[in-house]
Formats: C-alpha cells, sequence, structure tokens
C-alpha cells in the first residue's frame, strides 16, 4: 500500500451502534470490529486525517430502536465528522461529499458493520465520487460470513484497494 497523506484522508466508521454491533456477524463479532475501528480512528486522528462516524437512523419513525446511538467507544470527538444517513450508504441524500471536498479529502478508507450493505454501499459511492478508496478488511464485517467474503474477495478490489489493519496504520505513518 502506498502512503497516504493523512490530510487529505477520512476514515468512514459504519454503522457502529449498540443495536448493530449485538448482531450476529461474521466472519468477526462486532465488538472485534469496534476494538480495530477505535485503535484506526486513534491513528488517523493523530496523523491529522478525518473521522467520520456514520450511524443510521429508520426515516419516518419517531423514536428511534434501542442502542441507535454510537457505540460509546465511538462516539465523534472534536473535529470528527458525524453523519446521520437514512439509506443504505453514508453518501446518499447526506452533506458527507460536500463536507469531504470542504476539507480537501482525496482518500476514503471504510470499515464498520455490515460489509455488505452499508460498508460496500459506502466504498461504492466514495469510487464513484473520485476518491481513492481503500477497504480495510479486518475492521469490518457482515451479517452473514459468505457475503462478507464475496465482497471482500470480488467485489472490493475492483472499485478500489483492499487493505488490513496494519497495512493502512502503517501508510498513514510513512
Amino acid at each position: 500500500m502506498n502512503p497516504l497523506e493523512s490530510r487529505r484522508t477520512a476514515l468512514i466508521l459504519v454503522d457502529l451502534m449498540p443495536r448493530i454491533i449485538a448482531l450476529d456477524t461474521a466472519p468477526l463479532t462486532g465488538a472485534a470490529v469496534v476494538e480495530r475501528s477505535v485503535e484506526l480512528a486513534a491513528a488517523t486522528r493523530a496523523a491529522g486525517g478525518l473521522v467520520v462516524n456514520v450511524r443510521v437512523e429508520r426515516p419516518g419513525v419517531e423514536v428511534q430502536p434501542e442502542g441507535s446511538g454510537f457505540a460509546a467507544e465511538v462516539v465523534p470527538q472534536a473535529g470528527d465528522l458525524e453523519i446521520v444517513k437514512r439509506t443504505i450508504g453514508a453518501f446518499g441524500r447526506t452533506p458527507l461529499d460536500s463536507e469531504l471536498q470542504s476539507r480537501g479529502i482525496a482518500n476514503v478508507a471504510v470499515a464498520g458493520i455490515a460489509t455488505n450493505f452499508g460498508v460496500e454501499s459506502t466504498g461504492r459511492a466514495a469510487s464513484d465520487l473520485g476518491y481513492e478508496t481503500f477497504f480495510i478488511t479486518d475492521a469490518m464485517t457482515g451479517l452473514d460470513g459468505s457475503a462478507h467474503d464475496f465482497a471482500v474477495s470480488y467485489v472490493f478490489s475492483r472499485i478500489g484497494e483492499v487493505c488490513t489493519t496494519t497495512e493502512y496504520l502503517n501508510a498513514l505513518k510513512e
């Protein structure tokens, strides 16, 4: 993985909410994804990059289900961007693209839950919008192991670069 210009890099963490983290996921547990996401976010902030925390709200519902806020470990910090989506991906009908453009972001790294829903949809849109897109595959998990594996092995390499947490962290340091 080539070095990343950290100040032009955004880490997008998708749907790290208690009710999503608690789902039966594969190949990783939601807790494992949160643990890696905390490490990724800290390193991204320390390198001068942007952390984007994304959560979903059900449209047309007055009260969201229990556990719809961010998990305590990934609550947005000062300087982070919070996006509330009402679609599968983080770009659809949100200000995410304009916020990233206004900050000069060129690279988007995506992690979270679920691989073949919010993560994939967000990554596809990022790629379509011209961002250099990275999928941190050991910091995401799916609702089904085979669907996760298909996205990682077949889809992601066609629309971006597949990497691990270690590869991303090393690219930020260079």
